[in-house]
């Protein structure tokens, strides 16, 4: 809960700081601004929230989010979801279309519509640009103001979090009155908005009634209040009563619409929450929860399945491999079952099994990086170089792995050292360890260059210079491939360049000599 207040904050100061910054002629935000706005967010975000980053979960938010965003009219950026690992009810949306959504309000939905309700609010205020509308109004804030909030981020960074956070509320209530909450008005036009698009998308507007109609029963924010004016989205009676009147105006379109969500929409959504909430969720409310599913509908595979995963969550490998495969038992070849059992066997060291299960997995279609890592390291242990070789380059061909450490190519900006690049964070998690795989296989092969290579590249990625510039100087006497001969020499003159303390530092450390 700490977290989600600091990041609000954080974001609350943006807001003013830009709206300082911006030329008192402006007339608006352009969308370049508005980019700029969210790199600056995320990088708030990275910092002070953890992401729930399995496969799973995040391509099924996506998926349902691109689709409604697909509907809408010449978006003007790339959309991006996020789920957030905190038990609060909230949902909101950054600059330039990233959307958040907390996995506590995730658990509490009941089936696609809901979340697609949620996603189309979020999306449309992204859509009408209301936080533009927020900044350009900010910036009459004065600068006694801005110092306030200054001396605020730094008590933040003291360690006194609750006197900076009273600092820099009193230095804004002292400035200027400014709501940062979305106005009735603004909640009035994404419901108008979001309702259209959302109906076009397929769906029906109960979903986003009844998650209000949930929200309204708890706080966004939990039991520890923030500053009320940084609350946001209000699930009031005038908002409910609104969507409540809209749906029965539009009953026709919405019987229409209520009918096309399909039979694997409905799988999809339930395997997808069960996950969230075994995995997730509060351990041991899950393992009564699943425990008594399990009790009361032994033939669901979806029970066996939510069952295993948590129990393998708490340890109990043995018993969470029994539920996974009475769960494939009931529904044969399904790609998420035969992969979390592949992962399973892997961690058990049932590297053939694993093989088995998680080939299946992907002949399906499925998209998972992480099993496919799996995949590739239990090929290495059974001694399938060849395959194990070419998993692990499409691995890292869909995961690129780039070294902070070589410097730019000509006629490209230098990234500042604390810039993030959203691209690559929505490219997480990056398999260092492949590259290390790699080494080992090329190595077995007989293949010493590659071995080099990669080791190299390894050990650059973990920071083990001295290791880097062994490996990188010995693949460089070996390799002919022009293209990986330019990458070590970037690579070893960044070591060179390099302070002398720095490349030494990790002098105690060894790494594989070949």
């Amino acid at each position: 809960m700490k977290l989600i207040k600091k990041l609000l904050l954080l974001c609350s100061i943006f807001i003013f700081i830009v709206g300082i910054s911006m030329p008192k002629e402006a007339s608006g935000i352009t969308v370049e601004q508005e980019r700029e706005m969210g790199r600056e967010f995320m990088k708030a975000v990275l910092k002070e929230v953890d992401f729930i980053e399995d496969p799973l979960i995040v391509n099924y938010v996506n998926k349902i989010g691109q689709k409604i965003v697909s509907v809408f009219p010449d978006p003007l950026y790339t959309y991006h979801f996020y789920v957030i690992k905190e038990e609060s009810f909230n949902a909101f949306a950054a600059p330039a279309g990233h959307v958040f959504i907390n996995s506590g309000l995730l658990e509490a939905m009941e089936n696609e519509e809901e979340l697609a309700g949620i996603l189309a609010h979020e999306i449309a205020h992204v859509h009408c640009r209301h936080l533009s509308q927020k900044l350009e109004k900010s910036s009459k804030i004065n600068m006694l103001t801005l110092a306030g909030i200054a001396a605020g981020i730094f008590l933040g960074t003291g360690g006194s979090g609750e006197a900076a956070n009273a600092l820099i509320v009193s230095s804004m209530a002292a400035g200027q009155s400014i709501a940062l909450a979305y106005s009735r008005e603004n909640e009035m036009q994404a419901d108008q908005i979001g309702l259209k698009y959302l109906t076009e998308a397929g769906y029906n507007c109960a979903g986003l009634l009844s998650m209000l109609k949930k929200i309204r029963s708890k706080s966004w924010f939990g039991s520890q209040q923030i500053p009320t004016y940084l609350t946001t989205h209000p699930a009031s009676e005038e908002r409910i009563a609104y969507i409540g009147t809209w749906g029965a105006a539009n009953q026709e379109k919405a019987s229409q619409t209520s009918g096309q969500a399909t039979k694997k929409d409905s799988s999809d959504f339930a395997i997808v929450h069960a996950k969230l909430i075994a995995m997730y969720g509060e351990e041991s409310a899950a393992l009564r929860k699943f425990e008594d599913w399990v009790g009361q509908d032994p033939s669901n595979p979806m029970a066996h399945y939510a069952y295993g995963l948590v129990l393998a969550r708490t340890g109990n490998r043995q018993d969470a491999t029994n539920h996974l495969k009475i769960a494939l038992e009931k529904k044969a070849f399904d790609p998420y079952i035969l992969n979390d059992l592949g992962k399973m066997y892997y961690l058990d060291n049932r590297y053939e099994e694993a093989v088995r299960m998680l080939e299946n997995s992907f002949d399906t279609g499925i998209d998972d990086s992480e099993a496919q890592f799996f995949l590739g390291c239990a090929q290495l242990k059974t001694d399938k170089l060849e395959e194990a070789a070419s998993t692990l380059t499409k691995l890292l061909k869909r995961n690129p792995i780039s070294s902070q450490f070589e410097p730019p190519e000509s006629g490209k900006r230098e990234k500042k050292p604390d810039q993030v690049d959203i691209e690559e964070y929505n490219k997480r998690p990056q398999y260092f360890q492949a590259l290390y795989y790699l080494g080992e296989i090329y190595h077995k092969q007989g293949r010493p260059g590659d071995a080099h290579f990669y080791l190299g590249w390894y050990f650059m990625t973990k920071t083990e210079f001295e290791n880097a510039k062994f490996h990188l100087s010995k693949a460089l006497e070996i390799i002919k491939d022009p293209d990986k001969k330019i990458k070590i020499q970037k690579m070893l003159k960044a070591i060179q360049a390099m302070p002398w303390h720095q490349r030494n530092m990790d002098n105690r450390k060894t790494g594989l000599r070949l």
